[in-house]
């Protein structure tokens, strides 16, 4: 393989799994404000799937043939001519444009060092999913000091971050999560888990402040009676309509993830091991199909990854 090519993980077409083809094309080069990756892990998110199927299409049209990967970890390959913040040679990590490859290219804004303790696959699992939490937990439901906080599914790819970053601030947590997710939920810092397969966390679950939904489904109405007054449910899984919490007396919205600038904050927490990631199975470039296939079943534990080194 000559040094101008590299291996990619495309579709050429909307559609299923199959749609998935591992590819030699060109490698890209960075522009002014850019830099190019060596790609060593990238995480997988629902995202990759969503829009592999063409469920974004109508306002987020791909141009074909497209990468998927919207986050991931590597070694500085070269940067653009206006990048002054980095050199080649850096281990980094963040959000990243086609990470199903062996290179690519990202904004040099939308990146950090990589903390030194840490692998390249767990923070390849981190950036999507931990700056949708902060989306969800600060920028919409500002979380504070001694509020209650329900999150569901807290060992997920958002939900795992959204415990930390609860607890962090300072909340009280109870999360839901498996039967064979509890004690993997309970060491993030929650202070209740309900196993949502023998329970029902509405059973337990009263006078919730925030409740922060990462799972989607029939979650809206039944989180809105476990909050109190003037309360609030954010989901990060769901578009919601303006009269979803109609008659409850609480708010009810949607959102998306938090800027990228709020990275380096989040760089800091892991560096100074307030956050921990959690990285799910691991597949290669050429186990694409099936990283994406787990993906769209919606259960496990932590962000799937792809080693593409």
């Amino acid at each position: 393989m000559s040094n101008e090519k590299m291996y990619a993980v495309r579709i050429h077409e909307y559609g299923g799994l199959d749609k998935l083809v591992l590819d030699q094309t060109p490698r890209p080069h960075p522009q002014d404000d850019q830099i190019l990756i060596r790609v060593i892990a990238a995480g997988v998110n629902p995202a990759d799937w969503k829009m592999r199927a063409g469920y974004y299409k109508e306002f987020i049209p791909l141009q074909m043939p497209w990468t998927p990967g919207i986050d991931g970890a590597g070694i500085v390959e070269a940067i653009g001519e206006n990048v002054k913040t980095f050199q080649p040679g850096q281990a980094v990590f963040g959000i990243v444009n086609g990470g199903y490859a062996e290179y690519a290219v990202a904004s040099a804004a939308d990146v950090q060092v990589k903390p030194k303790h840490l692998t390249f696959e767990e923070v390849a699992s981190v950036p999507l999913g931990a700056l949708t939490a902060w989306g969800a937990l600060m920028d919409t439901a500002n979380v504070q000091q001694g509020q209650r906080v329900l999150i569901h599914g807290g060992a997920g790819g958002v939900g795992a971050y959204a415990v930390q970053l609860a607890k962090w601030k300072g909340a009280h947590v109870t999360a839901t999560a498996s039967t064979r997710n509890v004690d993997v939920v309970k060491s993030l810092g929650a202070d209740m888990v309900i196993d949502y397969t023998t329970t029902k966390f509405e059973e337990v679950a009263r006078d919730m402040d925030i409740v922060i939904d990462t799972v989607g489904g029939d979650l809206v109405e039944r989180s809105l009676r476990v909050l109190k007054p003037n309360g609030i449910f954010v989901t990060v899984a769901a578009h919601l309509g303006p009269d979803a919490a109609n008659g409850h007396n609480v708010r009810a919205v949607s959102a998306g993830r938090a800027a990228t600038e709020n990275l380096q904050a989040i760089a800091e927490l892991l560096e100074a091991k307030k956050l921990v990631p959690i990285v799910g199975p691991r597949y290669t470039l050429n186990e694409a199909r099936q990283a994406q296939e787990l993906s769209q079943t919606g259960h496990g534990r932590g962000r799937i990854v792809l080693l593409t080194a």
